[in-house]
């Protein structure tokens, strides 16, 4: 036997072929793929994509909920009241690419849904237009409703949607995966509507209430009507994320989640040096 034939013999021994079924070590440090969605009250969220990407939706500076401190690449604005459309409070306000959902004329008086269908990075935002109230906006306005496509999933981010859909809008939604939906009332549709809207678009996986009132913010009524008679149903109150592997198995129900959130705390003056 030669010496580079030796030497290879003896490699193949001290490497054995594993055993089937035996998990492979190099997978196993794989960090999993997830998607992060979190909530800072009324109808603001954030959605944290696979690679880092962050999407915030309709952020506020309401008092009761503090400030806290959100950074976003993409910001959607579902309509123009103020505790919807406060970009200024986010750490990158000035970078961030934002869409809003309406247009209003330089006079104030007149306001026009802006159609929205563009892709940033690696996922897609896509507006819909709906009303603030069940008469086509006699009250309250227009409404934008969001569409956002990442990493495999659907998201939707009704706003202030004041009224069930069509069928022409619910087959422009499409498939949704997560939905986010109003159920406070008053300003936007309440608890059983909601469920009828939640019954329309047939989320695939979560369902989360938005735009409800809380301890110091109580305009406008809490999550109750909407969670009644849900089966299937999460809550936590000690955390405002909700973490959703890209590999998620369908259940036989989405999950209607109630997520928590926590003051924020000030932000420290900077130091003199």
């Amino acid at each position: 036997m030669t010496r580079s034939a030796f030497l290879l013999a003896g490699l193949v021994t001290l490497a054995p072929l594993a055993a089937p079924g035996t998990p492979n070590p190099a997978r196993a440090q794989e960090p999993e793929k997830k998607v992060t969605l979190r909530w800072y009250g009324q109808s603001f969220f954030q959605i944290e994509t696979s690679g880092g990407q962050k999407i915030v939706i309709d952020p506020h500076a309401i008092p009761t909920f503090g400030t806290p401190r959100v950074s976003a690449g993409v910001v959607l604005i579902s309509h123009e009241h103020n505790d919807h459309n406060q970009p200024e409070v986010l750490e990158d306000a000035t970078t961030a690419r934002v869409f809003r959902g309406l247009i209003v004329s330089k006079d104030g008086r007149k306001t026009d849904w802006n159609r929205v269908d563009e892709k940033v990075l690696q996922t897609r935002v896509r507006s819909l237009a709906t009303y603030h109230d069940a008469v086509s906006g006699m009250q309250r306005g227009k409404n934008t409703v969001w569409v956002v496509e990442a990493d495999g999933l659907v998201f939707c981010h009704l706003g202030d949607l004041g009224h069930q859909l069509t069928p022409e809008q619910v087959k422009a939604v499409g498939k949704v995966d997560v939905l986010m939906v109003p159920v406070g009332g008053i300003y936007t549709i309440n608890g059983e509507v909601a469920k009828k809207v939640v019954d329309q678009i047939k989320p695939r996986l979560y369902v989360l209430p938005m735009h409800y009132g809380v301890p110091g913010y109580d305009d406008i009524l809490g999550p109750d009507e909407f969670l009644e008679g849900q089966k299937n149903k999460k809550m936590l109150p000690d955390t405002n994320e909700l973490v959703i592997p890209l590999d998620a198995k369908t259940p036989d129900a989405p999950t209607v989640v109630v997520l928590g959130w926590k003051k924020a705390d000030p932000v420290a003056p900077p130091k003199k040096p």
